[in-house]
């Protein structure tokens, strides 16, 4: 990250302080953020690329998330970046921009109910759970932005 010090030397008094401020937001602006983050997880069940994720307590193994079911199942960890088999590792995204396809530029996703994939229709059935999972930035960028999940009654 580069120092942007515009307003240096600042001198002891209020407006220095105001000066600092200035150069520290614009040193953030300049800073560029990282296009994923995320970490790595053995998979329970076979996965495929792009879907979304939750992980078991039991064992820290992840497996596909669905709104149509627990607590711990509509409770979404990630995303897969790549398609793995029952005792494979996988990359779970959680943070960035997931490359898929099939989206709806500007539309809010939520997970579904049909295990590991979203969708623009959030559950509607008391039982089931809305988890935002994301925000679509092209037909084929989705923003990752997971929220906890909200029981429907």
């Amino acid at each position: 990250m580069a120092d942007i010090t515009n307003y240096s030397p600042y001198a002891p008094n209020n407006q220095s302080f105001t000066e600092v401020l200035i150069d520290l937001k614009d040193t953030i602006a300049d800073t560029p953020a990282p296009a994923v983050a995320g970490f790595q997880a053995v998979c329970f069940e076979n996965v495929v690329s792009g879907e979304a994720l939750y992980t078991r307590t039991s064992d820290g193994q992840v497996g596909r998330a669905t709104a149509g079911g627990t607590l711990e199942q509509a409770t979404v960890v990630g995303f897969a970046q790549t398609s793995k088999t029952t005792g494979q590792t996988v990359r779970v995204l959680n943070y960035g921009i997931l490359s898929t396809s099939g989206l709806n530029e500007g539309e809010i996703y939520f997970l579904s109910t049909t295990a590991g994939t979203i969708s623009t229709t959030p559950p509607s059935l008391a039982g089931q759970f809305v988890t935002r999972v994301g925000e679509a930035s092209t037909n084929a960028s989705l923003i990752i932005r997971i929220d906890a999940p909200i029981l429907l009654s």
